[in-house]
């Protein structure tokens, strides 16, 4: 087994616990009195905090594997962004269960009458059906294009979480703020002159890398 093929075997498991760190720094806090004086907002927090990084790290995948060619990041593409709905679904109970307490009516007022509702709602619907085609089942079932079209919704929706943290927020700006530059920079990268250019200069690169193996 080469140093490539002993990366790969050991990415996924590695990123696998790595991604479920917030988790076990959330059940340490439970337990030695750490949630603060407010422990349902320091969950609510928490939990979304984590789901928009996770969103957009797995969104930093795609232009990463074209800069550096390396095509094994993509095995964990779809691991983070389940990890990502994982911890906004955390995020959605918390605020159902301890907030709203399963009341339809209250829940709909908030969505209705506070803007950051509306968008972190918004953009919590639009992953659901992200999250329930994930499987390789659902991409033959829906066929590459279809699902492919489909999961373009993660663009509106990260937008939408992105706005909601914005929104939510009122005194300090600077990490809604950084993560909003840094989706909008991700969506620009997107672009078809964009990504048309990244992809001419991963190829220069590896061109180079081989003259200079062979030279």
């Amino acid at each position: 087994m080469n140093r490539e093929q002993r990366i790969r075997w050991v990415m996924k498991p590695t990123v696998f616990v790595l991604s479920l760190v917030p988790l076990g720094m959330l059940f340490w806090w439970a337990f030695n009195d750490g949630l603060g004086a407010n422990p349902v907002e320091f969950i609510t927090r928490h939990t979304g905090r984590w789901g928009l990084r996770f969103l957009i790290i797995a969104l930093c995948i795609t232009p990463l594997r074209k800069l550096s060619g390396w095509n094994a990041l993509l095995r964990v593409r779809r691991m983070l962004g389940l990890f990502a709905f994982f911890y906004l679904s955390l995020h959605f109970l918390t605020y159902l269960v301890l907030d709203a307490e399963f009341s339809l009516a209250y829940i709909v007022e908030d969505v209705v009458e506070r803007l950051y509702i509306t968008a972190g709602f918004t953009g919590f619907c639009l992953l659901v059906p992200l999250a329930a085609t994930s499987t390789n089942g659902m991409v033959r079932r829906l066929g590459g294009k279809r699902w492919q079209r489909l999961h373009r919704l993660v663009y509106p929706a990260v937008l939408a979480g992105c706005l909601h943290f914005l929104w939510l927020v009122k005194a300090d700006l600077r990490e809604p703020l950084i993560y909003l530059g840094i989706v909008l920079f991700l969506l620009v990268l997107r672009t078809p002159a964009v990504a048309g250019r990244l992809s001419a200069i991963r190829q220069t690169t590896a061109r180079a890398g081989a003259a200079d193996a062979t030279g």
